[in-house]
């Protein structure tokens, strides 16, 4: 019982410092982590978030990459949020786009593509893996066409039968890929990431 109620407090240290860092969600600390581990947003950066509700990532790159810097968040839904002014917002779903998804990205290539999507979980880890492997290959596609050379590729992805497959390929496309699992990760989720650095 004390381990249930350790880890409850430590998922609300996280919950109460989003609300007090006027961040929609927990999930800003995983992307902030990340930052500081790896670097990978600067001033003036072009990025996409992939997945961008309910917007804490898109907040903080944005801040990140600043008021010359741009980023444009994709999402199946629509965000409730205040957008800061650097960003845009398109709906869309990330498994079936085209060519006039492509035809929004304007203004040139990306410096960094974030991917924090998840599925719709059902309980069972290997539909739930296999569905998060779906997203993240699309997300890798999207970035094959839209990372721009010596760019970075941020993905979630959920540990299952198809990870090495995944993590092989984005090793395939990058000069650097490393998997990172932040500590503002509740304990007993599958999530982890896939970093990819300089793409080739």
């Amino acid at each position: 019982m004390r381990n249930n109620s350790k880890n409850k407090r430590w998922e609300d240290h996280y919950s109460t410092l989003a609300k007090k860092e006027n961040f929609p969600a927990r999930s800003v600390y995983k992307l902030k982590e990340i930052h500081r581990k790896y670097n990978l947003i600067k001033k003036g950066d072009r990025v996409l978030d992939l997945g961008c509700s309910p917007g804490s990532w898109l907040i903080y790159a944005a801040e990140l990459a600043g008021k010359k810097g741009q980023v444009i968040g994709v999402d199946l839904k629509p965000l409730s949020i205040k957008i800061p002014s650097n960003a845009r917002i398109y709906t869309a779903d990330i498994l079936s786009v085209d060519d006039e998804f492509y035809n929004k990205l304007t203004g040139g290539k990306f410096n960094v593509i974030l991917s924090d999507m998840a599925p719709a979980t059902t309980g069972n880890k290997h539909v739930d893996a296999a569905r998060s492997f779906n997203l993240c290959e699309a997300a890798l596609s999207i970035a094959q066409k839209t990372l721009m050379p010596g760019g970075s590729f941020v993905c979630k992805i959920f540990q299952g039968e198809d990870f090495n497959k995944f993590s092989d390929s984005v090793k395939a496309c990058f000069k650097k890929s490393k998997i990172f699992k932040p500590q503002s990760s509740r304990k007993a989720s599958k999530e982890i990431y896939i970093i990819g650095q300089v793409f080739r």
